[in-house]
């Protein structure tokens, strides 16, 4: 396996040069390999790439990879990406399995090292089947602890910044359960720009990018398996996968299957429920225009704080500071620092046994699925 510091990118720019460059492996085995780049409609030089390449004579499967969809994902979602460009793509067969692989689905989120888009959009919340989905009244609970999920002032002094949270979470506390308050804050809501995992009042640019991109694969094939990289959910040093709640194998089956330990749906018993998630629109695409077609999509879901009520807590207090320092700024640089360790911690931790761990965990899943879905095989004949 690759040495795990050199696949983990310093900045976004760095990321995206190693990635475009990934071409000339792909062209040895799929001559008609393409990059492409759009260029977003934004002042800085951002760009969604990716890589196509369709069989070389029939094509049957396609593997789609996604990175980044919440931009600071994208720094592990980049070395999880080289990790399977330079250990597995030799191992498919391009005879009959095209290949989509998407580099930094938010880049402005990547380069920023924020977690939503330029218009602050969470885009797991803006992919929906139908627009009038973006509904403002949707979440009704969130309106409700608005004030606590986005503080509308300045971040004060980080003693005096822990302190606010603990009495403010002590207070709703008192007025509704640990599960309603973990529902409001990550079920998505589309009311209030300023406020943490707003899912937008409109279809964002990104998404309308991969929406076509998805559509464009489920015309080309007749089996797609996806595989989108995330972090920070589950326990520390354990990789889980998080399949949609529209996947009919069980989680227990699909453990059997891939013979991976740590396989949850997106349902409010085993992970979380969300409106406008992109592996439930891939779902709700098959679904509605090409029902006849075989699916598997899944997340990678890299686990950096860990899975204890405290540290779920630790979680929901750095994505409120986070956003607060954002909209609000904090006269303390201090603050401000301590912010930001938080938050990178939260999705891009520095530790390396933690990144040597992550990269062991999307090897043994990328081989169990890969396997179990037909991609891969000892030998091709």
């Amino acid at each position: 396996m690759p040495n795990s510091s050199a696949l983990f990118p310093l900045s976004y720019e760095l990321s995206r040069d190693r990635f475009r460059q990934n071409l000339i492996a792909a062209k040895e085995r799929w001559p008609d390999a393409q990059l492409h780049s759009r260029r977003l409609d934004h002042p800085e030089d951002l760009t969604i790439d990716w890589i196509s390449a369709p069989a070389t004579r029939q094509s049957e499967k396609i593997l789609i990879l996604t990175t980044a969809e919440h931009g600071i994902e994208g720094y592990v979602g980049s070395a999880m990406m080289q990790l399977f460009i330079e250990n597995d793509l030799q191992r498919l067969n391009p005879r009959n399995t095209g290949l989509l692989l998407v580099h930094t689905i938010n880049p402005w989120g990547m380069k920023h090292m924020r977690r939503t888009n330029a218009h602050n959009v969470d885009l797991n919340r803006n992919f929906v089947l139908d627009s009038a989905d973006l509904d403002a009244s949707f979440n009704p609970q969130y309106r409700q602890l608005q004030s606590f999920f986005a503080p509308a002032r300045p971040l004060p002094a980080i003693a005096l910044a822990r302190l606010q949270f603990a009495f403010g979470l002590a207070r709703q506390a008192l007025g509704v359960s640990a599960k309603t308050l973990r529902s409001a804050a990550l079920l998505g809501q589309y009311h209030h720009q300023q406020g943490i995992h707003y899912g937008g009042d409109k279809f964002q640019e990104e998404t309308r990018v991969l929406m076509s991109l998805y559509r464009q694969a489920f015309q080309s094939a007749d089996q797609l398996l996806h595989l989108d990289m995330h972090t920070g959910w589950g326990p520390r040093y354990q990789m889980s996968l998080i399949n949609s709640y529209l996947e009919q194998q069980s989680s227990a089956e699909l453990r059997q299957r891939f013979d991976y330990p740590q396989i949850v749906a997106a349902t409010g018993d085993e992970f979380y429920a969300m409106r406008g998630d992109m592996i439930d629109y891939v779902y709700l695409l098959r679904k509605k225009e090409f029902p006849h077609k075989r699916l598997y999509a899944t997340s990678f879901e890299f686990g950096t704080y860990g899975a204890r009520l405290v540290d779920e807590i630790r979680s929901l207090r750095a994505t409120i500071i986070d956003n607060q320092l954002y909209w609000h700024s904090a006269p303390s640089r201090r603050t401000q620092e301590w912010v930001a360790r938080e938050f990178r911690e939260l999705f891009y931790p520095q530790e390396k046994k933690w990144q040597a761990k992550a990269l062991q965990d999307a090897h043994r899943a990328f081989n169990g699925i890969l396997r179990a879905e037909g991609f891969i095989r000892t030998r091709w004949g």
